[in-house]
């Protein structure tokens, strides 16, 4: 049996413990943010998507692009969503670029470089939207007899109507026909009776 130094075990325990910590907190990172010039207004982002100067976005090294991310100033509370569409920072020691707008929503505009921490936003909220899933049920049924509710051409509602009404007049000729015939069977038998 292969024997390790008790130090090589500490080591393993420690990685093992930390990579379970790293898994289990939620990712988030603190760090330095700058932001965009506003010269860089209409410039093409590393997604293919011109930067706009009044959109809530940002670059962010790693995050995929779309990806929407909580940016919190520490220092005066505020906070504000933004959406990744670029790749950067390019400067060492920053966590995160900004938009204009969101520089500006954050406070950070007159300091240029400020210290954020930066999670994944888990839920969009949309504001006065109910909790519960609002289902209407639709009673969809098939129309019944010859009711078509305008859905058939036309000339197709006329053609049927044409047969209709030669059935009509078809199953009277029989009724009418029937009945002569009646008749007479009635005065035949009534006949044989004297």
């Amino acid at each position: 049996m292969l024997r390790l130094p008790p130090f090589v075990w500490r080591v393993a325990l420690m990685s093992v413990l930390l990579l379970i910590t790293a898994m289990l907190l939620p990712a988030q990172q603190r760090g330095k943010a700058s932001y965009y010039s506003r010269r860089a207004n209409g410039a093409r982002t590393s997604s293919g998507v011109r930067l706009n100067n009044d959109s809530l976005v940002c670059a962010h090294r790693t995050y995929a692009f779309g990806t929407l991310l909580d940016v919190k100033n520490p220092a005066n509370g505020k906070q504000v969503v933004v959406k990744v569409i670029d790749r950067g920072p390019h400067t060492r020691g920053r966590v995160i670029d900004l938009s204009y707008e969101a520089a500006r929503q954050l406070g950070i505009l007159a300091a240029g470089v400020a210290l954020v921490e930066v999670s994944v936003h888990e839920e969009l909220n949309v504001p006065f939207k109910s909790k519960e899933p609002h289902h209407t049920e639709l009673d969809l049924e098939l129309p019944a007899g010859n009711e078509d509710f305008g859905l058939k051409p036309e000339w197709q509602r006329d053609m049927e109507k044409k047969k209709n009404e030669a059935k009509q007049h078809d199953t009277k000729s029989q009724q009418h026909t029937d009945s002569k015939a009646g008749n007479t069977n009635k005065n035949n038998h009534s006949g044989k009776k004297r």
